[in-house]
C-alpha cells in the first residue's frame, strides 16, 4: 500500500532547508574555533585542538543530533518512479515527529506563562502611571473586601475595566499567588471573568450570625458594660439581617444585667455612643456603692464600713 508523497516532499524541502541553515551556522563555528586555535602560538596545538573541539561538541551535538535525525529520516525515504513512499516509511516518519512534538509540549509545561489573552497584555497603562501599594491577601479572610480595596486602589491611581487584570497579582501572596499562577495560559480576558475565578475559588470564612443567636446574647459575670456592648455589636455586624440603630441599641439593653437593662430602657439612648457612656457611668456608680457598703475583713464587730 503506498500513498501520494507530495505534502511529505514538502516538509522534506523545510526540512533540507531547515538543516542548511543550521549547518552553515556549524561552519561559522568551525571557523571561529579555528581562528581561535592559531591565536595559541605558545600552546601545544594537539591540546588545544582538542579542548576546543569538545566544548564544540557540547554546544553543538544535541542540535546536530535533533537535525541529523530528521535529516537520516529524511534520507531514509525510498521515493518510487512514480513518485510514491512505502506506508512502513511513512508510518515510522510520522511516530518519530509525534513524539518530537510530545516530548517539546511536556518541557514547555514547566515553564510559566501568562494567564491572560494577549489582548490583555497588549494594553498600555495611562502615561505616568505609578502602580500603588496594594493590601496583599494570602487565600484567608474575605476575598469580596480584598476585590473591593483592589478596585478603589486602582480607580484612585487612574486604571480601570480590563487594567486591572495585570496588576491583580501584585496584591496576592502564598495560596493566592500560587492559586493565580496554576491558571490555564491565555484563558484570563478581561477583569470580570478573573473577578468572579477568583471569587469562586476564596470563599468567605467569615461566621454569620442569626437573629436569634444575636437576640440570645447576654452580658457575662463580671463582665465590664463596655466590653458587652463591644462584643455584642460586633457580633452583629455579621448577622445576615439589617438592624436599624435604634432596634440594636434596644435589643443590645435587653442582654444586659437587668439592673442596667432597667435604668437605660427608662433613658433610652439615641446612639452607641450615648450607650456606651451612660452604662459605663452606671455601672461605675454601682460600683461605688458596693465599695461603700462593703465589709471591712478585719472588722471584728463585721460592722460596714462607711
Amino acid at each position: 500500500m503506498v500513498i501520494n508523497a507530495t505534502t511529505i516532499e514538502e516538509q522534506l524541502a523545510d526540512l533540507t532547508r531547515a538543516i542548511e541553515g543550521l549547518m552553515k551556522h556549524v561552519q561559522e563555528q568551525d571557523a571561529q574555533i579555528a581562528r581561535l586555535i592559531n591565536k595559541a602560538d605558545n600552546i601545544d596545538a594537539s591540546h588545544v585542538m582538542e579542548k576546543q573541539v569538545e566544548a564544540h561538541d557540547e554546544v553543538e551535538m544535541p542540535i546536530k543530533q535533533h537535525y541529523a535525525e530528521k535529516d537520516k529520516s529524511a534520507k531514509e525515504f525510498q521515493i518510487s518512479s512514480d513518485g510514491l513512499i512505502p506506508v512502513d516509511q511513512l508510518k515510522e516518519f510520522i511516530e518519530g515527529t509525534i513524539r518530537s512534538k510530545i516530548e517539546g509540549s511536556s518541557r514547555s509545561s514547566f515553564t510559566y506563562s501568562k494567564p491572560y489573552t494577549p489582548r490583555i497584555d497588549n494594553l498600555k497603562m495611562p502615561i505616568g502611571y505609578q502602580p500603588p501599594k496594594f493590601q496583599q491577601f494570602d487565600g484567608k479572610g474575605n476575598p469580596k473586601q480584598h476585590v473591593a480595596h483592589f478596585v478603589e486602589t486602582c480607580n484612585n491611581a487612574g486604571t480601570y475595566g480590563d487594567h486591572l487584570v495585570k496588576q491583580f497579582v501584585r496584591s496576592l501572596k502564598d495560596n493566592a499567588f500560587d492559586w493565580y499562577t496554576d491558571l490555564e495560559a491565555g484563558s484570563i480576558n478581561g477583569w470580570e471573568h478573573l473577578e468572579q475565578e477568583f471569587l469562586n475559588r476564596f470563599y468567605n470564612t467569615r461566621r454569620i450570625v442569626s437573629m436569634v443567636e444575636l437576640t440570645n446574647s447576654r452580658q457575662w459575670k463580671e463582665e465590664p458594660v463596655v466590653d458587652y456592648i463591644n462584643r455584642w455589636r460586633n457580633l452583629s455586624l455579621n448577622c445576615k439581617d439589617r438592624l436599624s440603630e435604634a432596634s440594636a441599641i434596644e435589643m443590645c439593653i435587653q442582654g444586659m444585667h437587668w439592673e442596667l437593662c432597667y435604668i437605660l430602657q427608662a433613658i433610652k439612648p439615641k446612639t452607641f455612643e450615648e450607650l456606651t457612656t451612660r452604662a459605663h457611668g452606671i455601672e461605675t456608680s454601682f460600683n461605688c456603692k458596693e465599695d461603700e457598703y462593703s465589709v471591712d475583713p478585719n472588722d471584728d464587730d463585721g460592722d460596714a464600713t462607711p
